[in-house]
């Protein structure tokens, strides 16, 4: 299933979501400019190495442009390639901004770096010798969804089921997108090899998990968990 929006209004502008986003494309756009080298280099200086962090290993010095615990927070706004970044951005565009609106702006931000963060410990303790660099926003993106989860369990997604030549639309509740998705990232982990990099799978769990966990302390007192479906509201 692919999501491709929701029915659930808001009361906030998504400012941080936009901006976010915007971030994103831009250090994409950076990345790019690079050429295949400077690509390259832009990952192993400023993505999430455990070895490096967990000081088993050394970057070159042209490589050591930022210190290791920065790279828990440059490692979020860099993409592997442009179908890496689209989703990510997708699955951000329709949760977050619902998330935002439950915290509000500044909580959010704290609340998406934690989350990040969260994410790339849950990928790097279990393989702290690992020097295969993370990147992407996938696992702040993963904190998002296990918030939503809580917050708004009944909300109705619209998805895309692709069916070979052909294709169907249906809106389903966010806790079956949601709840697949999770399985999804579940059962990817244990047929996954770390050692040969690919998807982080353990940091969208870890992201996803820690989201769960934070939403309680961050959302406005007025918000309650386990939201009823809302009727639409004029944005202000």
């Amino acid at each position: 299933m692919i999501p491709l929006h929701d029915d659930n209004p808001t009361t906030l502008r998504p400012v941080v979501t936009v901006a976010i986003i915007a971030a994103c494309v831009a250090a994409f756009l950076w990345q790019i400019s690079l050429g295949q080298d400077g690509y390259r280099r832009a990952v192993y200086s400023l993505g999430f190495i455990p070895a490096v962090f967990f000081g088993e290993r050394v970057l070159a010095p042209e490589l050591a442009v930022v210190p290791p615990s920065l790279t828990l927070l440059t490692s979020m706004f860099l993409h592997g390639g442009l179908w890496h970044l689209l989703g990510n951005m997708l699955y951000l565009w329709i949760f977050g901004n619902n998330v935002e609106d439950a915290m509000g702006h500044a909580r959010f931000v704290a609340f998406y770096l934690l989350c990040g963060i969260a994410a790339a410990f849950g990928q790097g303790i279990l393989d702290p010798a690992s020097t295969i660099p993370m990147i992407g926003a996938s696992g702040a993106i993963s904190g998002v969804l296990g918030a939503y989860l809580l917050l708004y369990p009944h909300a109705r997604v619209l998805v895309l089921i692709p069916l070979g030549f052909f294709s169907q639309l249906v809106r389903v509740p966010a806790v079956l997108v949601l709840g697949l998705w999770f399985v999804i990232q579940v059962l990817s982990s244990l047929a996954a090899d770390p050692s040969r990099g690919g998807v982080a799978w353990f940091a969208h769990i870890g992201g996803f998990l820690a989201g769960m966990a934070l939403i309680p302390f961050f959302k406005r007192r007025d918000v309650p968990l386990h939201n009823p479906l809302r009727a639409p509201r004029r944005m202000r």
